[in-house]
């Protein structure tokens, strides 16, 4: 007989802005679905959440609720600031295995009609330890991978890439001799792609670099999982799902996962937010008054730090392109001091703002927005694809770099500016963005998969509906026989 027992997922993302509002979104998507949710945040970015959004914004429904364990680090000296990624890798995959389990069993615990037994785990692709959990408590563990299918099949391929000696580098020089250069042509599902465009992970000489240990700890993980889920969508990226199917015995595309949950109107979590920082009103009222298709759109994202001379020629380059701009600049975005030029601040106080933080997806799909330039993080890349927003891209590092290259020479919707960042060259590429021929023809390449990106999310049988409802059918609520409420 079926259990009458809603099914209880227990999501747990990476403890960082850019993984936790995806999870959050399939979390939403599960809660509509039926789901009982228990989402885990760490210690530290809970208390973050309720300073940025108040504690009204993690309430909502009694069937969607929140426990935090800690992420093993002690307490940083800017509580708004983003944690140091080595240091978060290092210590969740160290630290966070016995506190989520003790917090699974006691979900187990406190079963009851009002929170039923956990039927499955749905951690982050980098949270792999909560797999173990989910085998002891026989339930299924799928991983949700936060990053583009093209740069997953690159991390599939890390082990190999290490042990045919493609990495740790040499010496240093090999960043700049062009070894970087060098054309890797055997992975299955990718023609060619050069060292410099696979996540910058390699990029260490190394041989015992933490960052490049964890990956390697992480990934075989995938094969283990009962399934893995992207946030993509088929049209966007059928060039590599093939080969990740031969790979991996299931994998689900269901993204883009904000065009799914746009078609949610009755569910009570959709006030839930995810944003660590305070977001800024005054973004939207700005753009309520400027013309369509005017404003360039500026956001390096959570992690990206700058120099203050790499922030003054940004700078520069934005007041003599002449364009009016939406520039997002966190406080932690600069080493040091963050100090603009008084003379930059005079000259674009009619076309600029400046702001701490948005909602992005709200800003892109701004009619008046008209490019965005970008750091190429998956989230952005996939929410500047469904708004239909051509890209200026500056990648950082991870797969920010695999991105850039997919958005700028295999999609040709974006333009790429230097690492070593010159006012010139960004004055140049963002008049060319916002006013070119090719800036134009971006805008209509990006259109064509915004288009593409709707039809993946259509209900009538648009392929992430289907590939969402086929995980839950053959994953998540299976072989547990228990049935939506």
């Amino acid at each position: 007989m079926a259990v009458t027992q809603r099914p209880h997922a227990v999501c747990i993302p990476y403890p960082a802005q850019g993984h936790i509002g995806p999870m959050l979104k399939l979390a939403k998507l599960l809660h509509h679905k039926g789901f009982y949710i228990t989402f885990v945040h760490t210690h530290f970015n809970y208390a973050r959440l309720l300073k940025s959004r108040g504690p009204h914004s993690l309430c909502g429904s009694p069937t969607f609720r929140f426990e935090t364990i800690p992420d093993g680090l002690p307490p940083p000296q800017n509580p708004d600031a983003t944690q140091d990624i080595v240091d978060l890798s290092i210590s969740t995959a160290k630290n966070c295995l016995v506190p989520f389990r003790n917090l699974c069993n006691r979900l187990n615990s406190m079963s009851s009609s009002d929170i039923p037994p956990v039927s499955c785990i749905v951690p982050d692709g980098s949270m792999s330890f909560a797999l173990q959990v989910a085998e002891e408590l026989g339930v299924p563990g799928v991983l949700f991978w936060t990053v583009s299918a093209y740069c997953f099949l690159c991390y599939l391929h890390f082990p190999e890439l290490i042990q045919r000696g493609f990495t740790p580098l040499k010496d240093a020089s090999y960043l700049t001799n062009g070894y970087l250069d060098t054309v890797i042509d055997w992975i299955p599902g990718i023609k060619s792609i050069r060292l410099r465009e696979l996540p910058t992970f390699l990029r260490t000489t190394d041989p015992n670099d933490r960052m490049l240990e964890f990956a390697k700890g992480e990934i075989p993980h995938s094969h283990k999982a009962s399934a893995v889920i992207l946030n993509t969508f088929d049209a966007l990226e059928s060039d590599v799902l093939e080969s990740l199917s031969s790979i991996l015995k299931r994998i689900y595309t269901i993204g883009p996962l904000q065009l799914l949950l746009n078609r949610v109107s009755d569910d009570d979590t959709k006030a839930i937010g995810s944003n660590l920082w305070k977001e800024d009103p005054v973004c939207l009222e700005w753009l309520h008054s400027q013309e369509p298709e005017s404003v360039v759109y500026i956001n390096f994202g959570s992690i990206t730090i700058m120099t203050p001379n790499q922030l003054v020629e940004f700078a520069w380059g934005l007041a003599q392109s002449m364009q009016k701009f939406l520039w997002i600049i966190r406080p932690d975005l600069v080493t040091g001091d963050l100090v603009f030029p008084p003379e930059f601040v005079t000259q674009t106080e009619d076309r600029g703002l400046l702001a701490s933080w948005c909602d992005q997806e709200q800003v892109l799909n701004h009619p008046s927005i008209g490019g965005f330039l970008t750091h190429c993080g998956w989230n952005s890349t996939i929410e500047s694809v469904s708004a239909g927003v051509p890209m200026s891209c500056w990648p950082f590092f991870a797969d920010q770099q695999t991105n850039c290259m997919r958005i700028c020479t295999q999609w040709d919707v974006g333009i790429e500016i230097d690492s070593d960042v010159k006012r010139e060259e960004v004055e140049r590429l963002v008049r060319e963005l916002m006013e070119g021929e090719k800036g134009k023809e971006m805008k209509k390449r990006v259109m064509d998969l915004k288009k593409k990106a709707e039809e993946a999310t259509s209900p009538s049988g648009g392929s992430s509906v289907l590939n969402l409802d086929k995980m839950l059918e053959e994953v998540l609520l299976f072989p547990h026989k228990v049935s939506l409420a």
